[in-house]
């Protein structure tokens, strides 16, 4: 197993950062993989995979960099730059434009030990290549759809946070991502594959979450380290899977009956307001409303309240057909593709 030596300062100092090139990077790993998780993936893939893979039969030396690059238990570093607070997607793709075309080659040697296909080996301008692929998913496949996808990472963040302050860091290490644990010893594990540990006391850490299911590590040596993990199923899924019914939204109004459907695992209020996009405001108002109904509850946890359905409240769901998950959900990929490991 993988695992680094962190101090309790590190982790004191540690922080949660949401990176619109992890995001995009996790994309083209599902799309390199043609399989679905939940509905909200199926969607996207069935709605951008063609055009990712005609674009890769028109530039064949870019799909080999891909099919190397992400090696089945190592992706070439230089794909995946350390994500960093506040970056932008396009200060981010930067790095992989300016990564030294020897390096890059380096790299890839290492995802795939051996020689580097003939059609990889004796190329300068793999880096460009990345950073163009990069590019073009994220202005097609994910801008267009980031407002929505920033506010599922930041509930994320926010739920990761609680717990942080309720179970404290070993928890929420360990529910990160397969592989992923807190051991004795002030280790944290973060894959199952047998390479050698790292002493990161001291280095900034950060901790990425991505909606897509997909999970990496990747370091600045000594600087700055990252695990990159999916974040919460209920999350990623969400505009895929439960939703309110016509009749529950008839009886409730939409929003409402949308926080209600929602509430099926706790949630604060910033986590609301976070995946529904509504303002803080109008979540107060409708959890105030639901409260006094008796369909929810709350209970503190450390500084945040947390609300749930109340047995009452799961009836109505249930009984209106809310939160059913879309057909096909879960049904398998769209169409074949190679398998991810995290």
């Amino acid at each position: 197993m993988g695992w680094w030596q962190v101090n309790a300062d590190t982790l004191a100092r540690s922080r949660f950062v949401v990176s619109p090139l992890a995001e995009t990077f996790a994309s083209l790993k599902l799309l390199h993989a043609g399989t679905a998780t939940h509905p909200g993936e199926r969607a996207w893939l069935a709605a951008h995979l063609p055009a990712y893979r005609h674009r890769l039969e028109r530039d064949p030396i870019t799909a080999l960099l891909v099919r190397v690059g992400l090696g089945r238990e190592w992706i070439a570093d230089f794909l995946t730059p350390t994500p960093r607070y506040g970056e932008t997607f396009e200060t981010g793709v930067a790095r992989v434009r300016a990564v030294a075309p020897a390096l890059a080659r380096d790299h890839l040697v290492r995802s795939r030990p051996g020689p580097l296909p003939a059609g990889l080996a004796d190329r300068d301008d793999l880096p460009e290549r990345a950073a163009d692929l990069l590019t073009h998913i994220w202005e097609e496949a994910v801008l267009p759809d980031w407002d929505r996808r920033r506010r599922v990472l930041e509930a994320d963040v926010v739920a990761r946070t609680v717990r942080v302050g309720h179970d404290g860091w070993a928890a929420v290490l360990d529910a990160l991502r397969p592989g992923t644990r807190w051991l004795d010893g002030d280790r944290l594990q973060v894959n199952l594959h047998e390479y050698p540990p790292r002493e990161i006391s001291g280095a900034e850490l950060v901790f990425v979450p991505v909606t897509p299911k997909a999970g990496w590590v990747a370091w600045e040596d000594p600087e700055r380290y990252a695990v990159i993990y999916p974040c919460a199923g209920v999350l990623a899924g969400h505009e895929g899977g439960r939703r309110a019914s016509a009749a529950l939204g008839a009886l409730l109004g939409p929003a409402r009956a949308a926080v209600l459907v929602l509430l099926d695992s706790p949630h604060s209020t910033t986590q609301l307001t976070a995946v529904t996009g509504q303002t803080l405001g109008s979540v107060g108002r409708h959890l105030r409303v639901l409260l006094d109904a008796g369909l929810v509850e709350r209970r503190r946890a450390g500084r945040s309240v947390l609300y749930s359905r109340t047995a009452a409240g799961e009836v109505l769901v249930e009984a209106s057909g809310a939160g059913a998950e879309a057909a096909g959900a879960g049904d398998g990929p769209v169409p074949s593709g190679a398998s991810i490991r995290l």
